[in-house]
């Protein structure tokens, strides 16, 4: 093969995906990857480290499976994901060969599909690099996760200004750090803009309601037992007290299903539903009055739609939100916890304003001309995200408009 000719033939990508956030991040970039065949072929392998979860979203999204590791068994360690991940992964990297793995995020999927890549001498491409909440245990153990998938990391594709100036002070080489803005919201107003009726009976009668609807969200590790039950709490309280509907998609950790139906099983006003598919969830964000959240990625998708955010925890890795005054850090403590619900109820919080720090809609598109770049050489088509902490107010209006209609 002459030289002419390998320079034309397809650059191979891998895309790992193993839990759900990873499947609605990692889409976006999927499909800009596809639209630059035939120069590269892109792959995906879902480990399978969330099954059911992430099924609703590989298949709404239409991301294709090119292998499928299914690693997922009940009561399984975090030992056991390490060891399914990497045995799994080393076959499909070998197989494929590919010239780049892309991981997403914090996951043991991201982290032990970088090891993966780097025992087989390839590169790492690291979608939502630079997080940091300078603490090791928390949260346990993505903390921990994406700062050893920043160390093996070729390609760095940081969502902020700040993610990106973590990374330099880590000494990543600044050539290799790009600012893209967050694929999470290239995935929300994806779905934002579709209104397909929720399927959830029970929901849909929730969002029909005249009363204000509050999200809660809550599965970390670091919050089971005892700060699950405070949390709880004061929800129970929260919803006998103010003229609200509290909606729960309740994880199937038994360590949080447990607590939840023990806390709030029964409680009038108060809904503990299954995981909703995430369209139907990106209704009920834009319906939602306050969410409560331990969650990373509700902080990045509520923004854009202006609702305020109480985070169920006492750090976050995501400060930029904090600084748009549309999302606070509460902890757990269950008097803080109603008193900042009240507040931001009551209006108080700057809440409904659509400003998002986290990015523009357009970083999935970065990533695959980034990616063409590097391992083509191919003439940049785009630049990196001056993280203008803006929305499409026109786009959000339309939205809004639509999904008054679709109610009606």
């Amino acid at each position: 093969m002459t030289l002419d000719e390998q320079q034309q033939s397809a650059r191979r990508v891998l895309t790992i995906i193993g839990t759900r956030p990873e499947g609605i991040k990692l889409a976006p970039v999927v499909r800009a990857l596809a639209r630059r065949a035939p120069r590269l072929e892109s792959r995906v392998a879902i480990t399978g480290q969330h099954s059911q979860m992430l099924d609703q979203v590989i298949d709404r999204f239409g991301i294709g499976r090119d292998y499928d590791l299914r690693i997922m068994r009940d009561g399984q360690s975090l030992p056991d994901v390490a060891v399914a991940c990497l045995s799994g992964l080393d076959k499909v990297i070998a197989e494929f060969r590919p010239d780049i793995v892309l991981v997403q995020g914090d996951t043991a999927t991201a982290c032990f599909g970088a090891l993966a890549a780097f025992l087989r001498r390839t590169q790492v491409g690291h979608v939502e690099a630079g997080l940091r909440s300078g603490q090791k245990w928390a949260p346990y153990p993505e903390e921990m996760f994406r700062r050893v998938s920043d160390v093996l990391t070729d390609a760095y594709f940081a969502p902020t200004l700040e993610a990106r100036e973590h990374l330099l002070r880590e000494n990543v080489n600044p050539a290799n750090v790009h600012v893209t803005g967050n694929t999470v919201v290239d995935a929300l107003l994806e779905a934002a803009e579709t209104h397909a009726p929720v399927a959830d009976p029970l929901v849909r009668e929730v969002l029909e309601s005249d009363r204000p609807l509050v999200l809660l969200t809550a599965h970390r590790r670091e919050s089971f037992g005892a700060p699950l039950e405070r949390v709880f709490a004061s929800v129970r309280e929260l919803a006998a007290t103010e003229r609200v509907e509290v909606l729960f998609p309740v994880h199937p950790n038994p360590n949080v299903r447990e607590s939840a139906r023990a806390a709030l099983g029964g409680q009038p006003h108060v809904h503990l539903v299954e995981p909703l598919d995430y369209f139907d969830l990106v209704q009920v964000l834009q319906r939602a009055s306050l969410v409560l959240t331990d969650s990373g990625g509700i902080q990045e998708e509520a923004p854009t739609f202006g609702v305020p955010v109480l985070v169920l925890r006492d750090v976050t890795e995501r400060p930029e939100g904090l600084r748009t005054g549309v999302v606070r850090l509460v902890g757990t403590d269950p008097e803080l916890i109603l008193a900042e619900s009240r507040r931001a109820l009551g209006g108080s919080l700057a809440g409904r304003r659509p400003m998002n720090p986290y990015g523009d809609g357009h970083a999935a598109e970065r990533i695959a001309d980034i990616v063409a770049h590097r391992l083509c050489g191919t003439p940049r088509e785009t630049t990196d995200w001056d993280a203008t902490p803006t929305v499409d107010v026109a786009r959000l209006d339309a939205l809004r408009r639509s999904l008054a209609g679709a109610r009606a």
